[in-house]
């Protein structure tokens, strides 16, 4: 049985920046749900800040090749979502103290 840990997953996200707003995309609230399937399959869904984002194409595949280094991990699938669509209510607590939003 492989066990993978779901922070080191997290961990891995919060080095995925968005190109536009200088915080990981964590804390900038595009991760909806990690999920940790059977044999060592990771299921991510995530959003965009909108849907004609200009990293539309290269963020889901950077989560995607750093999902993959989490010992444990055989395989990611992304699931892009834009149900409920992103807003900057869904940024962090910390990541609003980031951006100076608080």
């Amino acid at each position: 049985m492989i066990v993978i840990n779901k922070e080191a997953i997290y961990v891995q996200i919060k080095t995925v920046f968005d190109p536009e707003i200088p915080i990981n995309i964590y804390e900038l609230g595009l991760i909806y749900d990690v999920l940790v399937l059977d044999e060592g399959k990771v299921k991510v869904v995530m959003t965009l800040t909108a849907p004609a984002c200009p990293a539309a194409e290269l963020l889901p595949e950077e989560v995607k090749t750093k999902v993959k280094q989490v010992e444990g991990v055989t395989d990611v699938e992304i699931e892009l979502t834009f149900e409920p669509p992103w807003d900057k209510d869904m940024i962090t607590e910390e990541g609003k103290l980031e951006l100076g939003m608080l």
